[in-house]
């Protein structure tokens, strides 16, 4: 976790800084337009006072309103620091610069371009539901500078003063309401940008946590496999190896405790056939754990040849059949069925007292399916009882195996009506 957080503070950077740089230029526009505003005002005015007819009385009134504007725009230099956004304080600032603006465009109509300020800043100042008030007061003051100065001569002139507020009036609403839309679109991008990247860092951190968890169960299932076989390898020599080295030791007890030579010739052949026996269960066992029959033969092939030798070794008539299209399986699919087989016929041997067995593989679709049948006396299945890990690796075992590659595996059995034991699994085509 370390890691991942160690790269939050990176990721949301490129919006942050990009985002404040482009918040600061605004700003800084806004903070310098109205003394600029009002120095072209002035500027314009001294330019055109003999055109407009300025006296001294109103360059007296024009300077006293150009240096209250100053002086007002320096104090909320100062206070805007404390007062970003829209307040109270912003909203009296921007009525007392609309007054002076007021004042000056009455006495020069240009200077009219100092009131035109409010239509840039006034969602930063005023608070929304007084933004149409303060809109009205600026398009009062540009709609005189329009009609050639204030007050309107005659009635025509008021007339068509107040279509002039009206128009401008309605043309700020507008255009506020636009930009307000805008910003609102531009909030909302940054919201989602934002929750992108906490949404990348969440999948980033899952994704480390997932390669962590993918490796964890690799070794689990490595471990389990490993542990499980183990387990039937165990369990597989405790039924055969274990059990025929039990028989030889019970013939030689006999030799030793009999006089008779023809009484120890016959204990001492038993003997040697359980030796022979154990050491085929062994070399069987040991095949088990990496069947070499599978690198002569295909699935098909070796379920034949294991079919024909266990038929030989126990006198019993077995048949393999083959049902559809073989195909190359993957390698893990074909060990576990030949597994399977080869358990299934042992127990037959062991307790079924069968006479016929048939092994059947048939290829069905998406599934491939192992049937292993005898015609011994059976048993209810309910009635077996529980094995523990040490007493064989039976019909648990084969199930087991099934399971590990998202198979089944079914017992049909019944007293006097022999055995059938199904292993399901899917076809899964061998990888080139």
């Amino acid at each position: 976790m370390t890691d991942t957080e160690g790269v939050a503070p990176d990721a949301t950077s490129p919006v942050t800084e990009p985002q404040a740089a482009r918040e600061t230029q605004p700003r800084l526009l806004l903070r310098f337009s109205p003394p600029v505003l009002l120095g072209l005002s002035l500027v314009l005015a001294a330019a055109t006072s003999s055109l407009v007819g300025m006296d001294a009385a109103e360059w007296v009134a024009g300077g006293v309103l150009a240096a209250a504007a100053l002086v007002l725009q320096l104090w909320w230099d100062r206070v805007a620091r404390s007062r970003p956004g829209p307040s109270a304080v912003g909203a009296a600032y921007y009525s007392l610069r609309s007054v002076l603006a007021f004042g000056l465009a009455w006495i020069n109509p240009f200077c009219a371009f100092y009131a035109a300020v409010g239509c840039f800043d006034i969602e930063r100042l005023v608070p929304r539901r007084w933004i149409p008030l303060g809109l009205l007061a600026t398009a009062t003051t540009i709609a005189g500078a329009q009609i050639g100065g204030m007050p309107p001569d005659d009635t025509a002139s008021w007339v068509f003063y107040g279509m002039l507020v009206a128009a401008n009036l309605g043309i700020f609403l507008t255009v506020q309401q636009d930009a307000g839309k805008e910003e609102d679109r531009a909030r909302k991008r940054v919201a989602t940008i934002r929750e992108l990247e906490h949404a990348n860092l969440a999948l980033e951190r899952a994704l480390v946590e997932n390669a962590a968890l993918h490796d964890q169960l690799l070794l689990q299932a490595r471990e389990a496999g490993i542990a499980d076989e183990r387990r039937r390898l165990a369990a597989e020599i405790h039924d055969t190896v274990a059990q025929d080295l039990t028989g030889v030791i019970t013939q030689l007890q006999v030799v030793t405790d009999t006089q008779e030579q023809e009484m120890v010739r016959v204990h001492a052949e038993r003997a040697l056939q359980l030796a022979r026996h154990s050491l085929g269960e062994a070399r069987r066992a040991v095949a088990n754990l990496a069947p070499v029959a599978l690198a002569e033969d295909d699935l098909p092939g070796a379920l034949k040849k294991t079919v024909v030798r266990w038929s030989e070794r126990t006198g019993l008539q077995a048949e393999f059949t083959l049902i559809g299209s073989d195909e190359p399986l993957h390698e893990e699919v074909e060990a576990t069925l030949l597994r399977i087989a080869a358990e299934a016929l042992s127990n037959t041997a062991r307790h079924a007292k069968a006479t016929r067995v048939g092994v059947t593989l048939s290829y069905m679709g998406e599934e491939v399916v192992l049937d292993v049948r005898d015609d011994g006396h059976g048993f209810d299945p309910s009635a077996l009882p529980e094995r523990d890990t040490a007493s064989g690796f039976g019909l648990k075992g084969m199930r087991a195996r099934a399971e590990r590659l998202a198979g089944e595996l079914t017992v049909e059995a019944e007293p006097g009506l022999g055995t059938a034991v199904s292993a399901r699994v899917p076809l899964v085509p061998h990888e080139r």
